[in-house]
């Protein structure tokens, strides 16, 4: 969805989400997420509908009443609503239909884990499941693996998850395992983390230390990088004893490598020299 023209179709489809579930539950934004997630499954699945539904020579209205005539009495208006508005406008090709309407879901599922007040609780979540994953390496093959079937590793993740995380988290656990826009497991992942983040106004900084950061410790590095980016910031800390020591700060593309490692590679490289 990198195009300006993709990104207009999509901030349509937000307002229209925005105004049809204002006064929604959380359990009514979760329905509303799983259709529309449902939808980008269904785009996944048939080319030959995404190329239809974003055809330039076909009139906007009559690509959202072609979606509509599909959808209608089977999801709920808001979602068919919401839908159809991103259809209506225009994409570079068939591929940013798909990203946008993943990424609607996604926006769905932040917005009732919003509502339950439990948005903080689902970034952490995430990323701890990164971090479990990271470290079981039989786990991370077969979350990983595009040859498995999606629905076996949708239950393996349902049977390791379930009643032990809130539902939006578990929800984008799946988001992820059908590789969400584009990308693979682990990166699918890394991204939801950022997304729920942004969703609380907040910069995600990634932290390797080699031993655990102590309360106070943690406090004084999550100002001074809010000071620096003007933000509030999550700190995920993983620790790592293979660096020595120091520590090394990842925001965005920013890299800030103070690690004894990475002193002792570049007094290597040095050397070499």
């Amino acid at each position: 969805m990198a195009s300006s023209v993709s990104q207009q179709a999509y901030l349509s489809a937000v307002d229209k989400l925005t105004a049809g579930t204002g006064s929604a539950t959380a359990a009514q934004l979760a329905t509303v997420a799983d259709e529309i997630l449902s939808v980008a499954g269904l785009l996944r699945a048939q080319p030959a509908l995404r190329r239809a539904l974003t055809d330039p020579a076909r009139p906007g209205a009559d690509r959202a009443e072609l979606l509509r005539s599909l959808l209608a009495g089977k999801l709920s208006e808001a979602a068919v609503d919401t839908l159809t508005t991103l259809v209506s406008g225009r994409f570079s090709r068939p591929a940013d239909l798909l990203d946008a309407t993943e990424r609607l879901g996604v926006e769905a599922v932040l917005r009732s884990a919003e509502k339950a007040g439990t948005l903080a609780d689902v970034e952490d979540e995430l990323f701890r499941f990164g971090q479990i994953v990271d470290g079981n390496a039989e786990l991370a093959v077969t979350l990983s693996d595009p040859g498995a079937p999606t629905a076996s590793r949708v239950k393996l993740v349902e049977d390791l998850l379930r009643g032990k995380t809130q539902p939006a988290t578990l929800r984008l656990v799946e988001v992820a395992l059908e590789g969400f826009l584009g990308r693979r497991f682990d990166s699918s992942l890394t991204r939801l983390v950022e997304l729920t983040a942004a969703k609380r106004d907040r910069e995600v900084a990634y932290v390797t230390v080699a031993r655990p950061l102590g309360d106070a410790d943690e406090q004084a590095l999550a100002a001074k990088l809010a000071q620096l980016y003007d933000r509030p910031v999550s700190l995920k800390v993983d620790v790592d004893p293979s660096i020595l020591g120091g520590v090394s700060v990842r925001v965005g593309s920013d890299l800030y490598d103070g690690t004894i490692l990475s002193r002792l590679n570049a007094a290597r490289q040095a050397f070499a020299k």
